[in-house]
């Protein structure tokens, strides 16, 4: 297998996870640079490779992949902003899958998809587009997960838990069997998720209450 060529697009955080995933994967993509929509990163450094301009400059680059390293518990939908923005087709979007992931054959992983390093998907379930998943996330048996979901480190999902598109899991959250998370809904870190919680509403707490 040729290495591809690949473009992060955001440099934040989550580009510098994602680079390290990259990096464990040398048979199959080849760091090319970051780009960002901010003038002041241009030129910088991001762990060893150049935050070469703005998003725009992926069409200068029609041979390379590129994965949305964009992830915000305050703007939800800024991922797939970035990507509907940018206009590729879905063979320009690589999945990254760390090694140290374990995905249950059978899994269907959408374009776009990052799992990063100890995140488990424990049966076969439909993972939507351009999905991320920090470390150590746990998706079990019969859940299904939206379009640009996102899940902080430890987020974890019972059986049969369907997550809405945009929607953000912090950091340890916990959602029971059988739960639905809303589009656009965000898990505060730490809380657990006894109840649905609906679009476009933000819950925190130990049991989960909307926060107003």
């Amino acid at each position: 297998m040729t290495a591809r060529p690949l473009l992060l697009l955001g440099g934040g955080g989550l580009a510098r996870e994602v680079l390290a995933a990259l990096r464990a994967l040398p048979e199959r993509f080849t760091p090319l640079g970051v780009l960002d929509d901010d003038p002041a990163k241009h030129g910088a450094d991001l762990d060893g490779v150049t935050v070469l301009g703005g998003a725009e400059l992926v069409a200068e680059h029609p041979d390379a992949l590129a994965v949305a390293c964009v992830a915000s518990v305050h703007r939800p939908g800024a991922r797939a902003a970035l990507v509907e923005r940018v206009g590729l087709p879905d063979e320009r979007w690589a999945t990254v899958v760390h090694p140290a992931a374990s995905v249950a054959p059978g899994t269907d992983l959408g374009v776009g998809t990052v799992l990063l390093a100890g995140a488990v998907i424990t049966a076969p379930v439909p993972v939507g587009r351009h999905v991320v998943a920090m470390p150590h996330v746990l998706v079990t048996h019969d859940c299904v997960i939206g379009d640009f979901a996102t899940f902080a480190g430890r987020a974890s999902l019972g059986g049969g838990v369907t997550v809405g598109r945009d929607a953000y899991l912090g950091q340890g959250a916990l959602v029971r069997e059988g739960r639905t998370i809303g589009e656009r809904a965000v898990v505060g870190m730490g809380s657990v998720v006894l109840d649905d919680v609906p679009t476009g509403q933000t819950w925190v707490g130990n049991p989960a209450r909307r926060l107003r």
